[in-house]
């Protein structure tokens, strides 16, 4: 799945993307070490692995979106 990165806080390691439709999903430090970034950037297109649904949805994977 694709997202857009809204907000990332490097102390945390943790944030915020955007899907498509506009929902904002936060991913925990977890999910950002599992895509081996060091750094994300507002706006830059990523990569998201997602496990569960509706309030139990959560990011396992964040990586960037490459072509």
């Amino acid at each position: 799945m694709q997202a857009t990165a809204y907000t990332y806080d490097p102390a945390s390691r943790s944030g915020q993307v955007l899907l498509d439709d506009g929902t904002a999903v936060p991913f925990d430090a977890a999910a950002f070490d599992a895509g081996g970034l060091r750094l994300l950037r507002p706006g830059q297109r990523v990569r998201i692995v997602v496990e569960g649904s509706g309030a139990e949805r959560r990011i396992t994977l964040v990586t960037l979106q490459t072509f």
